[in-house]
């Protein structure tokens, strides 16, 4: 079964401090999805239209496993805490078998 994956991007983040409510509530969603966070606000390198803001990367054993994680009643919590002014692009892909 080929994996799920959550893709953030934060074009920008004018108070980062703002995050803390969604972080403490996303992280325990997260992981009772079953999903494990790959890659947090590290290092980017970013090439033609790329961001260099943060990138987020959380990684579900499945599709369907990351679409059910979003769609939960403990994520969808999480997003009301998401502060006024955050701009973010959020995807769900399938990775390859």
């Amino acid at each position: 079964m080929a994996k799920g994956y959550w893709v953030s991007v934060y074009p920008a983040i004018s108070d980062p401090e703002m995050l803390t409510a969604y972080n403490g509530l996303a992280g325990p969603a997260v992981r009772a999805g079953g999903g494990r966070v790959l890659s947090r606000g590290g290092r980017v390198v970013a090439h033609e239209a790329g961001i260099t803001q943060r990138v987020v990367l959380v990684e579900f054993d499945g599709f369907e496993e990351a679409v059910a994680a979003y769609e939960s009643e403990a994520y969808q919590k999480a997003l009301v805490a998401l502060p006024d002014g955050f701009e973010r692009d959020f995807r769900i892909v399938e990775g390859i078998d």
